[in-house]
């Protein structure tokens, strides 16, 4: 599991995850994507509101991480587009750690899975963080951005779930020092597009962009990739 994290709130974890589950997709990869900020849920949201006939687009099935755990067997993502897990509808009467970790035994080992998780360094930003394999950093490139980020990168390395790169977004072009700062490579960057983002061709060709990248550094050997 990849942890998409990233310092505050608004820092494009949640388009990200979404956005880059698609481009996966494209790639003919088995995605799920599962909301790990059950505080703020959002991505089976966005997932539905951004529906645009792609067949990366709409989600095969529309359960929660509670649901996926539950049921008995071994969860089948499709090939066809992301399974999109949404978050509890009573996280406070659920244990995320116990969750998550459930999840990845559900979850076959060679499906790529992303985890929206929460913003900053609470409780529930670190079940994810704890386990993830690895993460990805979002963030916008603006000094308090890169500020948290930069916290959020050192409390993953310090769970042993270390940035894989980092994304920029709302970017029109990345410094060098940006992966510096980070300890990791910059996958890619997202420019601004309003008012939705995941419609506009250059952000979805971005994305394919960032998803060639982290197959390329991370899932060859791992995905199931077409």
């Amino acid at each position: 599991m990849i942890a998409v994290a990233g310092g505050k709130g608004g820092s494009g974890k949640t388009t990200t995850s979404v956005g880059l589950a698609r481009a996966l997709s494209r790639r003919g990869a088995p995605v799920v994507v599962a909301d790990a900020d059950w505080d703020l849920p959002n991505t089976a949201r966005l997932a539905t509101a951004t529906r645009d006939g792609d067949r990366s687009s709409a989600p095969t099935e529309e359960r929660t991480v509670l649901d996926a755990v539950r049921d008995e067997g071994r969860l089948s993502p499709a090939r066809s587009a992301p399974t999109v897990l949404a978050a509890p509808a009573t996280p406070r009467r659920v244990d995320a750690q116990s969750v998550f970790q459930s999840l990845d035994e559900t979850i076959p080992d060679d499906t790529p899975t992303l985890l929206d998780c929460p913003a900053g360094a609470s409780p529930d930003a670190v079940a994810p963080l704890r386990d993830a394999d690895r993460c990805l950093l979002v963030t916008p490139l603006d000094r308090a951005a890169l500020r948290d980020a930069t916290k959020t990168a050192a409390i993953a390395r310090r769970l042993d779930c270390r940035p894989l790169g980092v994304v920029a977004v709302r970017a029109e072009s990345v410094p060098e020092a940006v992966g510096e700062l980070l300890g990791c490579p910059v996958l890619g960057r997202i420019p601004a597009a309003a008012p939705d983002p995941l419609s506009a061709p250059r952000v979805r060709s971005a994305y394919d962009r960032v998803a060639e990248a982290l197959v390329d550094r991370y899932g060859a050997d791992r995905w199931r990739i077409a």
